[in-house]
């Protein structure tokens, strides 16, 4: 009997977030992770799809340029949620 190889399958990316407001627009930046930016094209931050057991979460997340990390502004069940806590944050 031959050995069978399992692989893993590759991660498919979500779907871009539908925003209700047309204050701000999404841009993909990766599989998960989108930038949000205004309407004169500036960024506010960044949109990550996180699964959690209850469904999918949308993190609002701030690159931190001196370190190059992305610093957490929270974590919320509604897409219109995390853009507004980049907006007024």
């Amino acid at each position: 009997m031959s050995e069978s190889l399992t692989t893993s399958l590759p991660d498919v990316p979500y779907a871009t977030p539908r925003l209700s407001s047309p204050r701000e627009h999404l841009v993909r930046a990766a599989d998960h992770l989108w930038r949000v930016q205004d309407r004169r094209e500036h960024v506010l931050g960044h949109l990550r799809v996180v699964p959690d057991p209850l469904g999918l979460r949308y993190r609002a997340e701030r690159l931190h340029l001196a370190t190059g990390v992305f610093r957490v502004i929270g974590e919320f069940w509604r897409v219109d949620d995390a853009v507004a806590a980049l907006r007024y944050s």
